[in-house]
């Protein structure tokens, strides 16, 4: 991106809340680059994150997708691993499947386990937790329903896990959605993180959110122009 094109892009945003439609107009605006753009977003919570029952971790189905492929390995076996396959799963398997990621072969966006399988999965948490993938019952990849899960994964479910600075990331689209899908999942998120809100929590629980692009600012969005 030219720097002095960057320059002119970055002054022409305004102080002051966005709604989702004006926010990806100048989204869209930026100067081009080589590549699809993800559209991600960036939720302040008010949660108090030294506190182990107010973090957050979980996952949404976006009804309009993450715009991005997801890859998916299942550690399963008999039946199941049948209808894993069936559902779209990328690789299937148990201790094969777990020598290829003790080799360092990590090239899934998700790993789905039964809860059998994770006397197998557990040693394998230096490698999969760094990159985020872990199974876990709180995303939904321990399961024993692991058909769901894959074509859950598959349709464009998010996992998000909040911070230490009680911040959660998440991509809900690219740069080709239209407004309105954004606008779509982020209201899908911000609902669900809603319904999961900690018991303990005190005051405003979701304090901010704001759209940026992979090369672009970071677009502060107007909460009360949205309905979650």
């Amino acid at each position: 991106m030219n720097q002095s094109k960057r320059k002119v892009y970055i002054d022409s945003l305004e102080e002051r809340k966005y709604q989702v439609a004006e926010a990806m107009q100048f989204l869209q605006s930026a100067p081009k680059v080589k590549f699809n753009e993800s559209i991600d977003v960036a939720i302040n919570l008010g949660i108090d994150p030294s506190k182990s029952d107010q973090n957050m971790r979980g996952a949404t189905i976006l009804p309009a997708g993450s715009g991005k492929p997801c890859k998916v390995a299942v550690f399963v076996e008999g039946d199941e691993a049948n209808s894993a396959k069936e559902a779209g799963a990328d690789a299937v398997g148990m201790d094969d499947l777990a020598e290829e990621f003790k080799k360092g072969e990590v090239d899934f966006d998700v790993v789905i386990a039964t809860p059998d399988t994770m006397k197998i999965v557990s040693p394998l948490g230096k490698v999969l937790g760094p990159k985020g993938i872990m199974p876990n019952p709180k995303t939904g990849t321990v399961t024993r329903d692991v058909a769901t899960a894959v074509k859950n994964a598959k349709a464009g479910q998010i996992r998000y896990r909040s911070d230490k600075s009680a911040i959660i990331h998440g991509r809900i689209g690219d740069i080709t959605y239209s407004a309105e899908q954004i606008k779509q999942n982020l209201e899908t998120l911000l609902d669900d993180l809603k319904r999961n809100k900690p018991p303990s929590a005190k005051g405003v629980f979701i304090k901010k959110a704001t759209l940026s692009s992979t090369m672009g600012a970071g677009v502060e969005i107007d909460l009360s122009s949205l309905n979650f």
